[in-house]
């Protein structure tokens, strides 16, 4: 089955006077995809999103939004892409009904319609109690579920969602994710999540866009990523043992496919190794430290995340 590609950049640049914000970005994000563009602050994100909507003009290339050019048509644009910033804005001395039914209205649906949309979309974000409150007494937490909801509410094709979770309490972030995933699945929206956070990006995202100084430097998926940026050392194996000594460090680093172990040592003589490897050495470790006579307190298999990529480029950049 062919999947429809729904956002499409092409040398997507902006220049700032000496300053390249946007450097020479080519992406596709497909249909019923929440792709996470991941980066730090000041990486380009928002300016790459900006352009994408039609609201800043490129340098050079181009952006499409289900082959509508951003730059051309912005009007268009905008009638497709559902857009949440950081930081959203509502008449605070109206309700969070009112706010709705006014977006509603002013996107060409009728008072009644306006009013239906509203509580069903009040009621899928989690806001229904609170939907005859006035948006000035509404947390942090609750503005940006209603922000989701005036999203929504003029049907889009496509979200883009930038900082969603900037002050969002924990609990609340793992909702607000949850509920971002769920939407997608059940509606088949494409979601472009932009994030300076790992593991939120990682919790929700099919696939991630390492975005820095302008630049995206990596695109796939966790273990693609995963297998692009640790070629050398795919596999790693944490062994706990006691004692933990130079001889039984030397014999993992013997074994075949090992290509590095860094060693944590702990006052009773114990520790523990992290071993990594080309191949999966977690039998072997296990066999190295039988023989060195030591005991195996703990031995895991563990999987490289988002955080470990993140950091192993700049690592390998510094």
């Amino acid at each position: 089955m062919t999947v429809s590609a729904i956002i499409e950049l092409r040398g997507l640049t902006k220049q700032y006077d000496t300053v390249r914000a946007v450097d020479n970005l080519t992406l596709t994000v497909y249909e019923g995809e929440v792709f996470g563009l991941l980066g730090p602050n000041g990486a380009g994100k928002t300016t790459t999103i900006l352009m994408m909507l039609g609201l800043v003009e490129p340098t050079d290339g181009t952006a499409r939004i289900l082959g509508i050019d951003a730059t051309r048509e912005p009007l268009k644009v905008k009638q497709v892409v559902g857009y949440l910033p950081d930081d959203v804005g509502f008449y605070d001395d109206l309700t969070g009904l009112e706010n709705l039914v006014l977006t509603a209205r002013l996107n060409g649906q009728n008072d009644r319609d306006a009013e239906a949309a509203a509580r069903a979309l009040l009621r899928r974000v989690g806001l229904e109690a609170a939907a005859d409150k006035k948006v000035g007494a509404y947390s942090r937490g609750m503005r940006q579920r209603l922000g989701l909801a005036d999203t929504l509410i003029k049907k889009p094709k496509v979200i883009i969602l930038d900082e969603p979770t900037l002050g969002i309490d924990p609990e609340g972030v793992r909702e607000f994710l949850q509920l971002i995933r769920t939407l997608s699945k059940e509606e088949g929206l494409t979601v472009l999540l932009s994030s300076h956070h790992l593991h939120q990006v990682q919790a929700i995202c099919d696939r991630v866009g390492i975005f820095v100084d302008g630049r995206l430097i990596a695109v796939g998926t966790v273990e693609e990523l995963s297998a692009q940026i640790f070629a050398d050392d795919r596999f790693s194996v944490e062994v706990a043992a006691r004692p933990l000594d130079d001889r039984l460090v030397e014999a993992l680093q013997r074994l075949p496919g090992v290509t590095r172990v860094d060693v944590r040592r702990e006052t009773d003589g114990g520790g523990e190794a992290v071993v990594r490897a080309t191949r999966d050495v977690a039998a072997d470790a296990a066999r190295a430290v039988v023989a060195a006579g030591a005991e195996l307190r703990k031995l895991t298999r563990r999987a490289y995340g988002l955080d470990d990529i993140y950091h192993r480029y700049f690592e390998g950049r510094a």
